[in-house]
């Protein structure tokens, strides 16, 4: 909500992350794709619209399909999250080729931001 603070964020998306590693399963290379990061997700209850943030401007603050979202995101080279189930399931690319991870947080409304 503060502008200023969405941009320190939006802007830490390329080096470090505020994220909580403890909650970051990498995605294995094999699985690196639109499709098999979607099946990830949705076996972890994604829905079928998700929030992203991202330091590509066309993208952020935008809620979209999920499917949709990781065609445009994966291998895109922007640090972006898609927030599945707000606090508890996103995604994260990062800008580095190959740097995808699951974002889970069970049993609680709390984030997996720091």
């Amino acid at each position: 909500s503060k502008p200023k603070r969405r941009q320190a964020v939006l802007d830490s998306l390329y080096h470090k992350p505020p994220l909580d590693p403890r909650h970051m399963s990498k995605i294995p290379p094999a699985d690196q794709t639109p499709g098999r990061i979607e099946k990830l997700l949705r076996a972890r209850g994604a829905p079928d619209l998700c929030y992203v943030i991202s330091s590509d401007p066309h993208l952020d603050g935008s809620t979209a399909p999920l499917r949709q979202v990781l065609e445009r995101v994966v291998g895109a080279g922007e640090g972006t999250i898609v927030s599945c189930l707000p606090g508890q399931l996103g995604y994260f690319e990062a800008e580095d080729a190959g740097e995808r991870y699951v974002l889970e947080r069970r049993g609680g409304p709390t984030t997996a931001c720091t």
